[in-house]
């Protein structure tokens, strides 16, 4: 199909609509991608902390770069002490940049550190209950994947988790931590039919650099399609390492930021987002917890049949303890009208901060595993359970 036949159309999404087809794309990165080795860091201190104090205030941020890492932000605590600068190499170098040559040697790199309490004017309205920031938050579930996510971001993290299973398990093959991986979707009146388009590209060794793209194809690619055999229609465009050559990667190719993937470590662009990033926070930060109590909701939403598709956005205000503002969006997809969907979402789920701490069981060191492959769609976060959606029907 002619990429320009497939040019999204504007349509009120609570309208029926005409029959049109277009294109989704979702980006994901590996876990030795620079931005995300940066949101590791972050949130392997942040568990560090939890670990000792559950009630620790923790905001950290992360910057990489050649040779060297930047760890700042808010930490208050009475009980955790954590050595930063070892669980900054220890995390460089468990994502496997251990030498200069990959990208950084997370076991000569310097480190610098400069955290200070969080502040006083924020506390007073966090330790009352209310919300650690102002800002909206977006969850979404929708039955394209078993996983209840949007099939574009699905694949695309399935490229990148495959990378680096691959990298770990055939160190042989030449492959280094860095990736990028990119899905294009063909659509049918809003339903996924076809996969157009992979985009991969994979540092490496020089030595390899004539054998990359065959040895993406045949270990990392080929394997994740066959799981989705059913969106393979025709000839697959493919664009694997398209400049040619990606030896220099990691933080020597590009400086890392915490919180710079947040659509990678959401949605893939199929749902709004309010700005806030996730990691290095601890959950009285709503940018993080709410956003995974509005993913948990949007997902019992469909699990119970009350929808296919289903968005739930939320609003806060900084200190105080309910959101502003609730709103429900099923596309249309709805089994029941959408006014007793938000009657059921409100009788069923305490949307505080304290409520969804306590709901999902956020005070606890679970956060690394979400700093790698996005935040939605791994059933072993509890945001992901549906039990709850028994509730609903």
């Amino acid at each position: 199909m002619d990429p320009s036949q497939a040019i999204s159309a504007s349509v009120s999404s609570s309208l029926v609509q005409m029959a049109y087809r277009h294109i989704y794309t979702s980006e994901s990165v590996s876990e030795g991608h620079p931005d995300k080795l940066a949101d590791q860091i972050s949130d392997t201190i942040l568990d560090a902390v939890l670990e000792q104090d559950a009630e620790a205030r923790v905001a950290i941020e992360t910057m990489v770069g050649h040779g060297f890492a930047v760890v700042s932000g808010e930490l208050t605590t009475h009980k955790a002490y954590v050595d930063v600068a070892q669980l900054v190499r220890k995390t460089i170098k468990d994502v496997g940049y251990n030498n200069t040559a990959v990208g950084i040697d997370g076991g000569a790199c310097g480190v610098m550190v400069a955290i200070h309490e969080q502040s006083r004017d924020i506390a007073m309205g966090v330790d009352t209950g209310g919300a650690g920031d102002q800002g909206m938050m977006f969850g979404l579930a929708t039955t394209e994947t078993p996983e209840l996510m949007p099939l574009p971001i699905a694949v695309a993290h399935a490229l990148t988790r495959k990378s680096a299973e691959v990298r770990r398990a055939q160190p042989s093959l030449g492959l280094r931590p860095d990736a990028k991986s990119q899905v294009s979707v063909i659509y049918e009146n809003d339903r996924p039919v076809e996969i157009q388009t992979i985009v991969l590209s994979q540092q490496h060794s020089a030595e390899i650099e004539h054998e990359i793209r065959d040895i993406v194809r045949r270990e990392i690619i080929d394997p994740v399609l066959a799981e989705y055999a059913q969106y393979i229609q025709g000839d697959v465009i493919y664009h694997i390492n398209p400049t040619g050559r990606f030896v220099t990667g990691g933080p020597d190719g590009d400086t890392g930021l915490t919180g710079r993937k947040i659509i990678v470590d959401t949605y893939g662009g199929l749902c709004p987002h309010g700005g806030g990033a996730f990691s290095g926070k601890d959950p009285t930060k709503v940018d993080r917890s709410a956003a995974y109590m509005a993913r948990h909701i949007a997902k019992c939403i469909v699990a119970a049949g009350l929808a296919e598709k289903a968005q739930i956005a939320l609003a806060y205000a900084i200190g105080v303890e309910q959101p502003v503002s609730i709103n429900v969006e099923t596309y249309g997809t709805e089994t029941t009208d959408v006014q007793t969907i938000a009657n059921k979402i409100r009788d069923n789920f305490d949307m505080s901060p304290r409520g969804i701490i306590k709901h999902l069981d956020l005070r606890r060191p679970i956060y690394l595993p979400t700093a790698k492959n996005g935040h939605f769609g791994n059933a072993s976060f509890p945001w992901e359970d549906t039990v709850p959606a028994s509730a609903l029907k």
